[in-house]
């Protein structure tokens, strides 16, 4: 039976863990993802996880055992923050290589220079063109909601690709909300058995996992593996669907709100969404007909249906919780303004760096870019392209 809890984003992720019944669980703490693991090894000792725990020295070795337990055929997952995520590095690259549909929570954090352990994207930006198919939170109940599906996505049969799932470090991992958990039985029918394709512990067949791979063919293995990832767009649609016809919530590649009528609009991922959308109604009732873009899956990056729903648009605010240094503009906005390029009428867009190291956006900084928004549309220039907000400069 469906119940209300109040949860913080870690133990919603630890919820899901045990309800969806996990064959190895390899994970190495490190913050803000620490108490991931350790409500997990807690569930394990009291007897309510039947999978294998296994706690490595590093997050180099947590994935090294997610692989080996994938490739055996298991179903698996690991949870980690930045440094931890950016250990896995090399793991990344080849558990998606080799198709393996391994789910990872990621309780996004800066990475260091300087050392803090707030929450940024600059960990996950970081490995976006690893191979992994990457979902957002905005909130504990997307966190959980999107970690449940994430395992139906990956072991899809025209998917077969590991995924991620973010959720912003100390705002939303170490905030408690009321979260909708449901019934055990529901999420396990939901989720499904899962049935490998080619384990390594089938004797009955010879295949090689992981060999040399040469001129002669790692190109055609690495179009192979884009092949997963190109596929699951449907896949990521069809499941959100029937996660919403099954428990009431549906989800989509983005949120629109109040996007329809909208002739500004402001984009912006995972818990910064959610005050925005405070933003957004304030500026609504002062007459401004401005809306919130709330991307939800950044890889597979859904270029045509966000740029058709932002071609008619004035100007769009693009904000981006991570910086590409080096880049014109930060990841999220280059692949928006790169969605729209062959559009003949497009929008004015703009990009806005935030919230770096766990820095906070507020009301007033969504309406500083509002405001900006209206003199570009009424005038037609801007000034700069690229942005900061709240910085002290």
């Amino acid at each position: 039976m469906k119940t209300l809890k109040p949860l913080n984003g870690n133990q919603t992720i630890a919820e899901a863990v045990r309800q969806v019944d996990i064959d190895v669980v390899a994970a190495y703490p490190i913050t803000p993802s620490t108490a991931i693991v350790e409500t997990i090894a807690q569930f394990k000792a009291d007897g309510l996880i039947k999978g294998e725990f296994v706690c490595p020295e590093s997050e180099h070795s947590a994935m090294s055992v997610c692989i080996g337990a994938a490739a055996a055929g298991g179903r698996v997952m690991t949870a980690t923050s930045a440094q931890g995520l950016a250990l896995m590095w090399e793991m990344l690259y080849i558990a998606a290589g080799l198709r393996l549909p391994i789910v990872a929570a990621i309780v996004n954090r800066a990475l260091s220079a300087p050392i803090n352990i707030h929450g940024d994207h600059s960990d996950t930006m970081g490995a976006r063109d690893s191979g992994w198919i990457q979902i957002y939170s905005e909130n504990c109940q997307e966190a959980y909601d999107n970690f449940i599906q994430a395992f139906r996505i990956a072991e899809h049969p025209d998917v077969r690709t590991p995924v991620l799932v973010g959720l912003d470090g100390f705002i939303i991992s170490h905030s408690t909300e009321i979260v909708e958990i449901e019934d055990d039985e529901e999420v396990r029918r939901f989720v499904g058995e899962y049935l490998p394709i080619y384990p390594l512990l089938d004797t009955s067949r010879r295949f090689t996992v992981g060999s040399i791979d040469f001129t002669d063919y790692y190109f055609e293995h690495k179009r192979s593996q884009i092949e997963g990832i190109e596929n699951s767009p449907r896949v990521i649609e069809q499941i959100g669907q029937e996660f919403g016809q099954k428990f009431g919530r549906y989800y989509s590649f983005f949120e629109a709100y109040h996007l329809d009528d909208a002739e500004l609009v402001i984009v912006v991922m995972s818990s910064a969404a959610g005050t925005c959308k405070e933003a957004i109604d304030e500026l609504r009732e002062e007459g401004l007909k401005i809306g919130l873009l709330k991307p939800r899956v950044f890889r597979p990056f859904p270029y045509q249906k966000i740029a058709e729903a932002l071609k008619d648009k004035l100007a769009v605010a693009v904000l981006d919780r991570s910086s590409s240094p080096g880049a014109f503009g930060a990841p999220l906005f280059t692949e928006i303004r790169s969605a729209l390029y062959d559009y003949e009428k497009r929008p004015k867009i703009i990009n806005y760096i935030y919230g770096l190291g766990g820095r906070d956006i507020k009301v007033e900084h969504f309406k500083e870019v509002a405001q900006n928004l209206v003199r570009i549309a009424t005038t037609g220039k801007i000034d700069s392209h690229v942005g900061y907000l709240n910085l002290r400069e």
